[in-house]
């Protein structure tokens, strides 16, 4: 077991089992299934992206560098959060981008039965550590446990 500390983006604590990109994720390119064709298990579907494609994100800690992609990475995941085919929570270990900030953002303030906790800059060490399968908890004040 081994303990992170990010910074918050949105609050919020939850325990999940651990998807993890070691590159970055394209979030139309990943989520369009689930948007686009009512794929609810929010299957991936970038096939640039090997450590994720074809795996279901929906309800998992999705573990990443950062996002790539276009400038519809932020409404993506906002609809991703209305349509509930969200994560259970986004680990960042870089610092998250604006877009994909203001996605979740707009999601916790605008939609009320609704959580998807973010945390960034937890390090380089987190996305080494962290492995699929593992429990992801993430606490207040964005303290992150990997078990």
């Amino acid at each position: 077991m081994k303990t992170f500390q990010g910074r918050v983006i949105t609050a919020g604590t939850v325990k999940a089992q651990a998807l993890v990109s070691h590159g970055g994720l394209n979030t139309l390119a990943s989520f369009q299934k689930a948007l686009q064709f009512g794929d609810k298990k929010a299957t991936c579907g970038d096939q640039n992206n090997p450590d994720l494609y074809g795996k279901q994100m929906a309800g998992k800690a999705l573990c990443l560098p950062m996002t790539i992609g276009s400038t519809t990475g932020g409404l993506v995941l906002y609809c991703a959060c209305s349509m509930h085919r969200q994560p259970a929570c986004m680990l960042f270990s870089n610092p998250i981008d604006s877009l994909a900030a203001a996605g979740a953002v707009l999601a916790d303030v605008w939609l009320e039965d609704v959580s998807m906790p973010v945390v960034d800059s937890l390090g380089e060490e987190f996305l080494h550590y962290v492995k699929d399968g593992m429990t992801v908890t993430i606490g207040e004040n964005g303290v992150v446990t990997v078990e």
